[in-house]
């Protein structure tokens, strides 16, 4: 099931400069995608490595990027990429990028600027509703 635009995923203040958020808007029980706040903008990303499609990127809750906070790091692969343009910059999917979610800021709320379709494609023989 996708889920309208205008979903809001957190206020503006929730968000930590130079530190990124999961989100998980359609109930899927983890977190499909994550919001990174740099330089006062926010830039928002599915949680999926173009390496390989079941990777998820975080370490741990809300960890999606680098010990320095510098890039979005992949925990299986140790790929970097770049916090505003996705660009893969280190690792397997050098010339790759993540896949972008449009969101806006409405007022201190961030929100889905679009529809937003589930995180993993059913993997064959599993049940999904």
């Amino acid at each position: 099931m996708d889920r309208s635009p205008d979903l809001v995923l957190c206020r503006l203040n929730d968000l930590t400069e130079g530190r990124s958020r999961g989100f998980d808007p359609l109930g899927e029980g983890r977190d499909t995608m994550f919001v990174v706040l740099k330089a006062g903008r926010v830039h928002a990303w599915r949680n999926a490595c173009p390496h390989y499609d079941h990777a998820r990127m975080a370490w741990k809750k809300d960890e999606f990027l680098s010990g320095d906070h510098a890039h979005v790091q992949c925990s299986a692969h140790g790929a970097l990429f770049d916090i505003e343009t996705g660009a893969c910059t280190i690792g397997p999917c050098l010339g790759q990028s993540l896949t972008p979610v449009p969101v806006t800021i409405a007022g201190d709320e961030v929100r889905l600027a679009g529809p937003y379709a589930p995180g993993l494609r059913p993997r064959a023989g599993a049940h999904h509703p």
